[in-house]
């Protein structure tokens, strides 16, 4: 890939996590920011670090369940930026609880941040890219968009409705100079999993502390090694990027054992 210098990153989610990460990276790249995030303290934080960087940042408080306001957002960026070159869908959230015992709402929710806020950005976007025959979109799914655990019902489908849109996506564009890609992490030491809805984990327990100093012992990439392992797979073109030795691992023991992984997992977990 050419140099990412003077280009527009878009990434939603960028207030903290993985996409602050990116967004941080991408500024020592040259890149041209346009941030969003549902939470303003953060995002602002992110861009007044960047900008005393020297990096031009635009601010966009967003809701990526919101399809219109998703869709304006791109009209904002464009019309600030005049172009959009890198699409980073990364906003996401997580629920733990089990499928017999789960609400709408909550299932809502989930599949609207994590599902339809990657569509969203993906189609707003997508003309743009196609009418200048160049760029990239970058999906952020999931080691879980590979494996499934109980509890994780909501969290799975979400992520695996991610890696599916993604892969066919990529097909689509396969004539075209734009290309597809989907990220799964395994743990990253961010704070999804404290902002998480948690119910009920796999053990049957109901303590979200409990849970999340279980998420840390598990968690052990960092949210600046993971943009790494992002930039170097947009760089190298690769239509799978796969981050951490966890996701490495579990991704092999699902690829030998399709069936039996469950089990295998367990033992692990």
């Amino acid at each position: 890939m050419q140099s990412l210098a003077g280009k527009v990153a878009v990434i939603t989610g960028a207030g903290s996590g993985i996409g602050r990460a990116l967004a941080q990276l991408l500024a020592r790249e040259g890149c041209d920011l346009a941030l969003a995030d549902i939470n303003s303290d953060t995002l602002h934080s992110t861009a007044a670090e960047l900008r005393q960087q020297g990096a031009k940042v635009s601010c966009h408080t967003l809701d990526v369940a919101d399809r219109a306001a998703t869709y304006a957002f791109a009209d904002d960026v464009l019309a600030q930026h005049g172009s959009a070159y890198l699409i980073i869908n990364n906003a996401g959230v997580a629920v733990s609880q089990s499928i017999a015992e789960l609400s709408f709402s909550d299932f809502e929710w989930i599949m609207g941040i994590n599902f339809w806020g990657v569509v969203h950005g993906t189609q707003a976007f997508l003309p743009h890219l196609l009418q200048n025959n160049a760029g990239h979109i970058v999906n952020i799914s999931s080691i879980f968009g590979i494996i499934s655990l109980p509890s994780q019902g909501a969290y799975n489908a979400s992520k695996f409705a991610v890696r599916g849109f993604t892969e066919a996506l990529r097909q689509e564009l396969c004539n075209s100079q734009v290309q597809a890609c989907c990220v799964h992490p395994g743990g990253i030491k961010t704070n999804i999993a404290r902002a998480a809805r948690f119910y009920r984990g796999i053990d049957g327990q109901q303590d979200a502390a409990r849970a999340a100093a279980k998420f840390d012992k598990f968690a052990r990439t960092t949210p600046e090694q993971a943009a790494l392992a992002i930039l170097a797979g947009i760089k190298a073109k690769r239509p799978r990027i796969l981050i951490g030795k966890d996701a490495h691992l579990i991704d092999w023991i699902q690829r030998l054992f399709p069936a039996a992984y469950p089990k295998l997992l367990a033992r692990l977990l």
